[in-house]
């Protein structure tokens, strides 16, 4: 558990991450002031008025000076742009981290717009979240008994890797290392397809069938509701995430096509018993998942 308090926090994007951040080391009375920066004013104002920052920067010239640590927490297709405007503003001690959903792009970018302060850079990404966005949506637990996921650099310093550490933990986060390749295709599988299949459903109701769409979810049920929630997330961060990670999300689309494929057969052959122990089979895994959770 961390011990030394922040004294200036920047945190870029101060949405539902970059807010709960904030709101889970004030609880845990980790951090003293903090700064934020992003491009909604109102946003940032709201902020402000919730207590979850202390001050608005304009620019990252005014917001960096003395900053202890710096979290990016904006969408991950802006991290080379963001990357690249904070790096002649950053002090030699100052660490940076993110949380951002893929760890290959950001890492590259790191490589070419923080090459000289790589030490200090330690990615990682939170595995926590809801399909709402913006600073009303942040809370202080949001990340209590998550997993927390770093992907340091061979260059990343150890007191930087233990500092983020300590400070996720202090959140509540269960914090793992692991390699960023590694990552990026867990997440390919556990968080990036389950989005695409959501949206996808979600635009096949409304756009592919003869009723419309108004006729259909009048008949929706829960489970129509829980398996499309996620539709509800930020179309423009989950346009970077599938584009940052589009290699790993090809293969694991086509690998769930040929399941489909698969299933589609058993349907047009009538095979009952197929079907069955297909179903039998995916009960069952979840079963048993559940029961590891608990």
């Amino acid at each position: 558990m961390a011990n030394v308090v922040i004294n200036k926090l920047v945190i870029v994007g101060v949405g539902l991450i970059g807010g709960s951040f904030a709101l889970a080391l004030r609880k845990a009375g980790l951090v003293k002031h903090i700064v934020g920066i992003g491009r909604s004013r109102e946003n940032l104002q709201r902020a402000r008025e919730l207590g979850v920052i202390d001050e608005i920067a304009d620019d990252f010239a005014l917001a960096l000076p003395g900053a202890d640590l710096v979290l990016l927490a904006m969408p991950v297709g802006q991290t080379g742009k963001i990357m690249a405007q904070i790096s002649p503003y950053l002090a030699t001690g100052t660490i940076v981290t993110d949380a951002g959903s893929t760890k290959q792009d950001v890492v590259a970018a790191a490589r070419s717009f923080l090459a000289g302060h790589l030490q200090n850079f330690v990615p990682g990404h939170p595995i926590a979240g809801a399909e709402l966005s913006g600073v009303t949506a942040a809370s202080a637990d949001l990340f209590r008994d998550k997993n927390l996921v770093l992907t340091p650099l061979d260059e990343t310093s150890t007191e930087a890797v233990t500092r983020v550490t300590e400070l996720w933990q202090g959140c509540g986060a269960r914090v793992l290392h692991m390699r960023a390749d590694r990552h990026d295709a867990i997440l390919a599988t556990m968080s990036h397809l389950p989005h695409v299949l959501a949206f996808t459903l979600m635009h096949h109701v409304c756009t592919s069938a003869d009723d419309k769409p108004e006729d259909l979810l009048r008949f929706a049920g829960s489970g129509f509701r829980d398996f499309t929630r996620i539709a509800g997330s930020s179309a423009e961060m989950w346009r970077d995430i599938c584009l940052a990670n589009r290699a790993a999300l090809l293969g694991q689309i086509d690998s769930y096509q040929n399941e489909l494929t698969d299933l589609r057969e058993m349907l047009a052959r009538g095979d009952g018993q197929a079907l069955e122990k297909f179903f039998a089979d995916a009960r069952a895994a979840r079963q048993r998942w559940l029961q590891d959770k608990s």
